[in-house]
């Protein structure tokens, strides 16, 4: 257990931390710090400051999260701006921790319904040629990867076609951040050869009904289709007789 200094020093290493972050960024705002250059070493900065190394380092980690670092192996942090991108990536991260939690998981799952029936009756509204043959190309892939490992790599690739036609870089991204890593963890169903063909067929009607301009249809298969899909991989809730939890009332 944390003892109160523990806890002091904690908290004004943290306070640290966030000043040497606050100048590093008002310097990279600024152009002191040109985007891509390298920043000072870890040393260079902790003798600016008059800091330790771990309060260095958080600082670092808070610019990154905040898209003012970029780091890559092998080489030293570099400035950086904060774009759309690098924002999404970095709150992905933490939403992808959260992923075994049961509440916040079908949550992501309810922002997945509303982007993907959006994207449906988009589609069905507007879709052109292009973007119908990019989606019947995905469609043909998710046939025939039914009943192997690579069926839910196809799954994803025709939602994501799907969610590409309302060309809203904000939305793609998000699916792009979470769904697949949402897909990834989930279990396994009972019977994926059987789950494999059902979600198919959902695709096939979906992708006909888009080709239709039939607005209805498409957003309504959609929602079935994720809500089946979804409850289709929630466990069974254990039987109270499990185990010899239930004893015969006689007894």
């Amino acid at each position: 257990m944390e003892t109160e200094t523990q806890m002091l020093d904690m908290a004004e290493t943290r306070r640290a931390s966030e000043t040497i972050a606050e100048v590093l960024v008002a310097e990279i705002r600024a152009g002191v710090m040109a985007q891509e250059a390298p920043l000072p070493t870890e040393r260079e900065l902790c003798e600016r400051f008059n800091a330790s190394r771990p309060t260095v380092r958080e600082a670092l980690a808070q610019m990154q999260l905040r898209g003012y670092v970029t780091a890559g192996a092998g080489r030293r942090p570099r400035a950086s701006k904060p774009s759309l991108q690098t924002v999404l990536q970095a709150a992905g991260g933490h939403v992808r921790e959260i992923l075994g939690d049961a509440e916040s998981g079908a949550h992501l799952e309810q922002m997945r319904q509303f982007i993907e029936t959006g994207a449906a009756r988009e589609a069905a509204m507007r879709a052109d040629n292009v973007q119908l043959s990019k989606l019947q190309a995905a469609l043909e892939r998710n046939f025939d990867a039914i009943g192997t490992g690579a069926f839910p790599g196809t799954d994803i690739a025709f939602h994501r076609a799907l969610v590409s036609v309302i060309g809203n870089p904000v939305i793609l991204a998000l699916h792009d951040m979470f769904v697949s890593a949402m897909l990834a963890a989930r279990p396994q169903t009972e019977d994926p050869d059987r789950y494999d063909r059902n979600s198919y067929d959902e695709h096939r009607q979906i992708y006909q009904a888009i080709l239709d301009g039939d607005v209805i249809t498409a957003t309504d298969v959609m929602d079935r289709h994720l809500a089946r899909s979804y409850r289709a991989r929630l466990k069974t809730p254990r039987s109270a007789n499990e185990g010899g939890k239930m004893q015969d009332a006689k007894t």
